[in-house]
């Protein structure tokens, strides 16, 4: 069997392949409940074979929403529907995870198919807030500098949002930290300009991010897989970079996260990175080969011996896929056979496996 297709366990989980769906926004809720297109859109890939199913950016509070059509995870009631699509994966054979998140100062803004703008408050937005009073882009209202209060406050919403993950059903907690959201916000000198104990030297900006991964682990079972997505480079002269990135996976290896989910850049706009099949790899391959921790790879993995090869080489333990799987859920079974994989197949479809 292929390495993409055999099985691989993380504290009390195994995964039955390496294949994970990589959370995608849907921008398809209302007051952050999941609905029947959740269920649609996260069971199906769990039927198409995917091993672990993650969904999409899930707001730890209201104000941490993208936009004003986010899931969300901020009270008990948004529980029961998750419960019914974690049920279905699960059922299926996938694991279900979900990503918590807070979007800082890139919150409050209309759904990518909406425009895409900063929303007023007399448009349905709210007042953002971020480490420091400086906005994403120009044309954005200035968010509030969080006070440590503030700071606090979003620590514990992480930490509830965590344990309501787990009556949910989840089996996989993933904080994003990545793509310019509030903890990329605290790790990025771009974007942190405090000068307390939560800005300035590289041990003060990573200290929100390890506030939270301490209290996640307080309600979270140690029996389950702790992920953290990062943005391994801003691409920015001054920025966040990758030794940062294999510095500080260092130190979460040490408090308890079990596998860095790699990307990159999205904390200051207009950027340009030549992106091409893979690009973000050497990244993932570098921070698992100097410190040991397990890494994900996302960013342009269409193929299934692309994928295959990725894990031959060490580079990755767990192959991460966006919009492949958009294109086609069933990507899963599709490789499998390009391999010469032998795997199971939802009955209800092996009419259409095809013969050896």
């Amino acid at each position: 069997m292929s390495i993409l297709f055999s099985p691989v366990t993380f504290r009390g989980v195994t995964f039955r392949n390496r294949i994970v769906m990589s959370p995608m926004c849907q921008y398809s809720s209302v007051d952050g409940f999941a609905s029947d297109w959740h269920l649609v859109h996260l069971g199906s890939r769990a039927i198409g074979g995917a091993a672990l199913v993650i969904a999409e950016a899930t707001a730890v509070s209201p104000e941490g929403r993208i936009s004003p059509d986010d899931l969300g995870l901020w009270q008990d009631a948004h529980i029961d529907m998750l419960q019914r699509i974690t049920g279905f994966v699960h059922a299926h054979g996938a694991v279900a995870g979900i990503q918590l998140a807070h979007a800082g100062r890139k919150a409050s803004v209309s759904s990518e198919w909406k425009g895409g703008r900063f929303l007023r408050p007399d448009e349905g937005g709210w007042q953002t807030i971020a480490p420091a009073a400086v906005p994403y882009r120009e044309s954005d209202a200035t968010p509030l500098a969080m006070t440590e209060t503030d700071i606090r406050q979003a620590v514990a919403d992480f930490k509830a949002a965590a344990g309501r993950a787990l009556r949910a059903g989840f089996k996989v907690v993933e904080l994003h930290a990545a793509h310019g959201y509030l903890i990329h916000q605290f790790l990025s000198p771009l974007s942190n300009h405090r000068t307390d104990h939560y800005g300035g030297s590289f041990e003060n900006r990573i200290r929100f991010l390890l506030e939270i991964v301490a209290a996640v682990r307080t309600v979270w079972p140690d029996d389950l897989p702790l992920f953290v997505r990062i943005s391994a480079t801003d691409w920015v002269a001054g920025g966040w970079d990758v030794d940062d990135s294999v510095q500080l996976a260092g130190i979460l290896k040490e408090k308890g996260v079990d596998l860095i989910d790699v990307s990159t850049g999205a904390i200051v706009p207009g950027v340009r990175i030549a992106v091409g099949p893979g690009y973000q790899l050497p990244f993932a391959s570098r921070i698992k080969k100097e410190t040991g921790i397990c890494t994900g790879t996302v960013g342009m993995i269409t193929d299934a011996v692309q994928a295959e090869t990725i894990l031959m080489n060490g580079d990755a333990d767990m192959i991460f896929i966006a919009r492949e799987l958009l294109r086609d859920p069933y990507f899963p079974l599709r490789a499998a056979t390009i391999l010469g994989d032998d795997i199971a197949w939802p009955v209800q479809y092996r009419r259409a496996k095809p013969k050896k």
